[in-house]
């Protein structure tokens, strides 16, 4: 039986986590949102720094994407 816990779930599907926090911080920069639109950038960069230990592809923290904001 595969695993289905909460963590091996949002690792298998990260990429789409990772997509949808960023629509949702790109709603809210077209509201003026702009501290809520980070507070949900800010969640998508822990989990991508996240994965990036638990690979152990030898990634720093500072080498994470950076937010930008388009217009």
């Amino acid at each position: 039986m595969p695993d289905e816990s909460v963590g091996a779930l949002a690792e298998l599907y990260l990429g789409n986590i990772l997509y949808a926090l960023e629509l949702a911080a790109l709603s809210l920069d077209s509201q003026d949102k702009r501290e809520d639109a980070a507070f949900y950038r800010g969640i998508a960069r822990k989990l991508a720094e996240a994965h990036g230990k638990g690979r152990g592809d030898g990634r720093q923290e500072t080498e994470t994407p950076r937010d930008t904001h388009i217009g």
